[in-house]
């Protein structure tokens, strides 16, 4: 009895071990392809071959004017381009150069000036406005409420009303006021809420922010941003105004919503005026990007350029949290949860322009997006590019195809029942896209080559599906594809 018990104890432990020698195989295989060097950067050029063909599509298919995008990886700018127009009239291509009204990105320059001051002891983020502001004179009508706070005011949870008491957002004018009208008809205003209670989005409250920063300083608002914020970083395109001299050529002519008939207005140009801190600014997808590096850089090496990387990350922590638990703010940055990770940046729509910035300060990638038009929605692209260099930087411990998978790529007319079908190169394999697809990283198919110029679509399972196979002509050049009995043209490569 002893000696069956002594037997099967070590045959347990033998199995034990082995089993851990196993697992540990196991671990060490997949880890090995983890890369380890310090600096690595995933491999994003087939992400940018399938953005480039989306992009370029959706431009058609949302009938855009034009659009410029740039992305970023830490202190490169990976990939950038332009799409359309930028003016339809004169064919203007669009360019990533293109300069556009950044309209409520005005307010991340207009934030960091702000905390410049902070930094230099000349403001203090829980000082009341009334207090720093002689000229606000605001009527608060809730007695119970606290201060309206520098904080609040960064935050959009000062109760202050969204806009200054003027319509310059209303058509066809678009008659924005200067600051002495802003400052003379802001006694005449109330709070919509009591301070720190409710997020309310104000551009309101960036404009008085703007005059803090010319009040505390001495200086033109104007004049210290170029000084102390765009001109260190070298943003030579990037301003408080629009450069009405460059409208209609390096400036993007700004064209409103689409209608029914498919035509959009074309817009008159303006500026912002009083409200240039909260959304007079024009810059390009370049120097948005290079805005971006900064910010990278840094945090990831600490110290001082422009700010303090601990003031820089404070900026970017949450600081209001809506009673709704949706809505999220730092200090003048939006912040939103995207799949664990925060996303930080901001937005801006204008009349004619739509404009996004757009980072994973975490894994240092940007995505810059300017249209010159409006009435869509700009998350649409910038998250779309996101998750495909997502599904790029993900490790594929698959076996790749070996035939020449170059001959099969391009475009082909799936019209009919459909749209525009790419077919691509991705991470060693062949990929299948509708290119009028929302959402490009989950409905991309992979394909797995068989024999010649037949494949197999591989199904979530990792099981494959349907054949698909390739036709050449009397050339040997692949002209269409098959698929359920049925086939689609090639119409480029």
């Amino acid at each position: 009895m002893t000696v069956n018990y002594f037997y099967t104890k070590k045959s347990a432990i033998m199995k034990r071990v082995l089993l851990m020698c196993i697992l540990f195989h196991l671990v060490f295989l997949l880890t090995a392809q983890i890369p380890k060097t310090p600096g690595y950067k995933p491999d994003y050029k087939e992400a940018l071959v399938i953005i480039d063909k989306w992009l370029d599509g959706q431009r058609d298919f949302d009938r855009l004017p034009g659009i410029s995008v740039a992305i970023v990886n830490d202190q490169d700018i990976i990939w950038s381009k332009g799409y359309g127009f930028a003016d339809l009239e004169k064919k203007i291509p669009m360019q990533a150069t293109t300069i556009c009204s950044i309209c409520s990105i005005s307010k991340l320059f207009t934030s960091v000036a702000t905390m410049q001051l902070v930094e230099q002891g000349k403001l203090r983020l829980d000082d009341s406005v009334n207090a720093v502001l002689p000229s606000f004179d605001i009527k608060q009508q809730y007695p119970e409420s606290g201060p309206i706070t520098i904080r609040s005011l960064l935050t959009h949870s000062s109760g202050l009303p969204r806009e200054s008491d003027f319509p310059y957002w209303s058509a066809p004018d678009f008659k924005f006021p200067t600051e002495k009208q802003v400052t003379e008809k802001l006694g005449d205003q109330k709070t919509l809420y009591p301070s720190s209670t409710y997020f309310q989005y104000s551009n309101l409250g960036m404009t008085i922010l703007g005059e803090v920063v010319e009040h505390v300083t001495g200086v033109p608002y104007e004049q210290y941003v170029e000084e102390n914020i765009l001109g260190p970083l070298r943003l030579s395109d990037t301003h408080p105004f629009l450069p009405e001299k460059l409208w209609g050529l390096k400036m993007a002519t700004g064209y409103g919503s689409i209608h029914r008939d498919g035509h959009r207005d074309k817009m008159p140009f303006f500026q912002a005026k009083g409200i240039a801190p909260a959304a007079g600014f024009s810059s390009n997808a370049i120097d948005l990007a290079r805005f971006a590096s900064w910010q990278f850089r840094l945090l990831e090496n600490g110290g001082k350029e422009i700010l303090k990387a601990s003031t820089l990350r404070e900026m970017q922590r949450v600081q209001f949290l809506d009673p709704d638990w949706k809505t999220a703010w730092g200090l003048g940055f939006a912040i939103r949860e995207v799949d664990g990770n925060s996303l930080v940046g901001h937005g801006g729509s204008c009349p004619g322009y739509l404009t996004s910035l757009t980072m994973d300060t975490r894994k240092k990638l940007a995505v810059v997006v300017m249209v010159n038009g409006q009435g869509e929605s700009l998350n649409k692209y910038s998250n779309t590019i996101f998750n495909i260099l997502k599904k790029a930087a993900q490790l594929d411990l698959t076996a790749n195809d070996t035939a020449d998978l170059r001959v099969y790529t391009g475009n082909y007319d799936s019209y009919a029942f459909g749209s525009e079908m790419v077919v691509f190169k991705w991470k060693g394999k062949l990929a299948v896209l509708n290119l009028r697809s929302s959402d490009p990283a989950s409905d991309m198919s992979l394909l797995k080559h068989i024999s010649g110029d037949t494949f197999r679509r591989i199904r979530s399972d990792d099981t494959l599906g349907e054949e698909i196979r390739f036709e050449r002509d009397s050339n040997g050049k692949v002209v269409r594809v098959w698929q359920f009995s049925n086939f689609d043209n090639k119409i480029s490569d």
